[in-house]
């Protein structure tokens, strides 16, 4: 699947997810649940109008990945 992420920028520097893209569906983040930082990654739990969504980001690669899923 296709995934891209809008990102701003948190008020410590670090980007901050805005829009998800799944191929050319537009997900607006309602609100950043939860993050938290593994060894080479970083994972977000987002709020969207469509269900909440787990998305992890390499930091190497800048690759975002699903993670999971929750739908309302």
């Amino acid at each position: 699947m296709d995934i891209r992420v809008e990102c701003g920028t948190a008020a410590g520097g670090d980007p901050e997810p805005e829009v998800i893209w799944f191929g050319s569906r537009r997900l607006p983040v309602l609100a950043i649940v939860d993050h938290w930082y593994g060894p080479r990654q970083r994972w977000w739990k987002l709020e969207t109008g469509d269900g909440l969504y787990v998305l992890r980001r390499d930091d190497r690669s800048g690759e975002w990945d699903l993670a999971a899923v929750t739908r309302t």
